[in-house]
């Protein structure tokens, strides 16, 4: 195991809810079965390599405060390659399965598009000589399609036509890369593909390109070979006002409206939820049930603060439901929970990288053992088939068949007396989930 940038930190044992020992899980046991699978493999943790290697802790309001060693690296390669082996070391010590980066995340780029291929090229190289002597994986590697001045007004959806093609040579290599690493996932996250006025803005054209790069880019991933799953990671807005992948309906209306709903499915963030004013589990379950649920972006949004804090997941009832949701998915793989998540501004010391991670994995393992618990008890889905026991016979059954029409409803229900409903016990519905919390 690498040990350069974090001497001081050991391997990270799990030692149980007794423990005051603040390196150690108390209930991630990765080798704990639940059910028929572990720990480790229902919950497929893993590191997001731009927040936890690549951020500085700068906000707004002021600059970068992270104490990291590789910051202070003048040459962009050199320090590129001390954050590749930072990152294994991370990954061995939180015994961390996967590990998922954009191409500008582990790469710098050069004066030309082949320069920054070749500089990637040669990271790549190193990435894969550690990654024979680990146990991580990558989950999903990306584009980065927004940083970059040339994506001022988008990727795909940019009026100019030269970025489109540029973003699309882009993705062309890294999904190439993505292949090669053996990525289970290539994941397509909006950045700036939406609008700030209408005024200035095309919109028809701007998702007919937006389809039409999506679908280019599904018939290379076939080409090249690459049987991962392609994903949409949907937000609402931030940067532009307006993004087009605006939520889960949204991406599933699209997907469905330009014939892509074979081809992806859905990447959900908890705190892009938020900023579409819906809950994580909210999301999940629309994903779920219609059958596109993909992967997860974990981590935690503030509800009094108007943007993406993305800060280190610590909610256990958000854990619990949205746990609740994936084992009732039947699992999350090929995708996985990533700790797209960064350290409040102020937790600026080197270990409070593994505090934090330490936090979020505990929290998603008792998560996962609390909506285990729930389902094998029964109670809430028993609930909730009683509650539309109405549809399984009679009027109802005709109903879900097809078999009823205006005219026939009419029939049934015109000489009825009152219809009398039963209540919904939401306020004990959600006291039996805290008794098993």
């Amino acid at each position: 195991m690498l040990n350069e940038f974090f001497t001081d930190v050991p391997k990270i044992p799990f030692e149980g809810k007794g423990s005051d020992n603040p390196l150690a899980f108390k209930f991630y046991d990765p080798d704990k079965k639940i059910g028929d699978k572990t720990m480790k493999e229902h919950l497929r943790f893993s590191l997001a390599y731009w927040h936890t290697l690549t951020g500085t802790g700068a906000d707004p309001f002021g600059v970068g405060v992270n104490e990291r060693p590789w910051l202070s690296i003048s040459d962009p390669m050199e320090q590129a390659k001390a954050r590749m082996r930072a990152t294994f070391e991370i990954l061995g010590k939180l015994d961390l399965p996967f590990f998922c980066f954009h191409d500008r995340d582990i790469a710098p780029e050069g004066q030309t598009l082949r320069e920054t291929n070749k500089q990637l090229d040669e990271i790549i190289k190193v990435l894969k000589e550690y990654k024979s002597e680990a146990n991580a994986e990558l989950l999903w590697g990306t584009a980065c399609l927004f940083t970059n001045p040339r994506f001022v007004h988008g990727a795909a959806t940019s009026p100019n036509a030269e970025v489109f093609a540029y973003a699309a040579a882009q993705v062309k290599k890294a999904m190439e890369v993505t292949k090669e690493l053996g990525g289970a996932n290539y994941v397509f996250w909006g950045g700036r593909e939406g609008y700030d006025t209408l005024l200035n803005t095309n919109m028809k054209l701007e998702l007919d390109n937006m389809a039409r790069f999506l679908h280019m880019a599904a018939d290379y991933a076939k080409k090249i070979g690459f049987d991962g799953q392609l994903l949409i990671e949907p937000k609402p807005k931030e940067p532009t006002t307006h993004q087009y992948d605006y939520d889960v309906a949204n991406v599933i209306a699209f997907l469905r409206g330009y014939n892509l709903d074979d081809r992806f499915r859905i990447n959900i963030e908890q705190n892009h939820a938020i900023l579409a004013g819906h809950t994580f589990q909210h999301e999940v379950r629309l994903a779920r049930i219609n059958g596109l649920l993909g992967s997860l972006d974990a981590n935690q949004g503030d509800y009094l603060i108007g943007w993406d804090t993305d800060q280190m997941p610590t909610n256990i009832y958000e854990a619990v439901m949205v746990m609740y949701e994936v084992l009732k998915n039947g699992g999350i793989a090929p995708g996985g929970l990533n700790f797209d998540a960064k350290l409040r501004r102020a937790s600026f010391k080197p270990d409070d990288i593994f505090l934090g991670h330490i936090a979020s994995m505990d929290t998603f393992a008792r998560g996962l053992e609390i909506a285990h618990a729930m389902i094998e008890d029964g109670t809430i889905d028993t609930f909730v088939t009683n509650r539309y026991a109405s549809y399984d016979s009679g009027i109802g059954a005709e109903i879900v068949s097809g078999k009823a029409d205006f005219a026939s409803l009419e029939s049934y229900i015109i000489d009825k007396p009152e219809i009398s409903n039963e209540s919904g016990r939401r306020e004990w519905l959600e006291s039996v989930i805290n008794q098993f919390i």
